[in-house]
């Protein structure tokens, strides 16, 4: 069994016992953003991961230390790492809502979007392979939006998982319908062999669908948490 804790989070404000969680590079990158709102998502993925490691390996969470580096180009905007541990991290954000995925030893993607969004004709076409398309096709407008996001969260996950993010071609993938649990049916790509994939739908949060997944053959154990500090 491979056991995933999804921790949840609004964006928190710019305070500064949060704030002075983060590094040069990283402070760098925060300062970079320019709306409100983005710099918030990005702080509040940080100390989500920072305070989830610390308890995780048992040290002070002023203590935690990420290595972001990019493996294509070198710049510190990859997924976070904790050298030295086999700990392995994945943040997501949408709309009001962050969320970090931990696991051990296990390559892990976390996706989360907000549900209000509409799914056109022409975004279903490029994103679902032809048996997600067939799916979705007798739905009404909101219903296949609805599902849509199903599919969208659980491709992100799975994409995330490998680092490959959109490399890997979006209809290249097929997975359970989007009202039976989440399963990867089948993949064109080398990069994801269903049977060693499994994700599962998440609650996170009203308003929102999200989705994890690991590549692994043991079933998930994925306890979701929402984090006040």
């Amino acid at each position: 069994m491979t056991q995933i804790v999804v921790r949840w989070s609004e964006p928190l404000a710019a305070e500064d016992r949060f704030l002075r969680l983060l590094d040069e590079l990283e402070r760098g990158r925060y300062d970079a953003y320019r709306l409100e709102l983005d710099k918030r998502r990005f702080l509040t993925g940080r100390v989500l991961a920072k305070t989830l490691t610390a308890e995780r390996l048992g040290v002070p969470v002023e203590s935690v230390v990420f290595d972001a580096t990019c493996e294509d180009c070198g710049k510190p905007h990859g997924r976070p790492r904790v050298p030295g541990s086999d700990l392995v991290l994945s943040i997501s954000h949408s709309g009001q809502l962050v969320g970090v995925a931990a696991t051990d030893g296990v390559a892990v993607g976390l996706d989360v979007e907000t549900s209000s969004r509409k799914a056109d004709k022409s975004l279903v076409e490029y994103a679902l392979s032809p048996a997600e398309q067939q799916a979705v096709a007798g739905l009404s407008d909101t219903e296949r939006s609805a599902a849509f996001f199903v599919y969208w969260t659980r491709k992100e996950a799975v994409m995330k998982a490998t680092g490959k993010g959109l490399k890997i071609p979006l209809q290249s993938i097929t997975f359970s319908a989007y009202d039976a649990p989440a399963e990867l049916v089948s993949s064109g790509d080398t990069a994801l062999d269903p049977a060693r994939t499994r994700l599962a739908d998440l609650k996170a949060a009203e308003g929102h669908r999200a989705a994890v997944a690991a590549l692994t053959t043991e079933a998930l154990d994925v306890t979701e948490e929402h984090w006040l500090p």
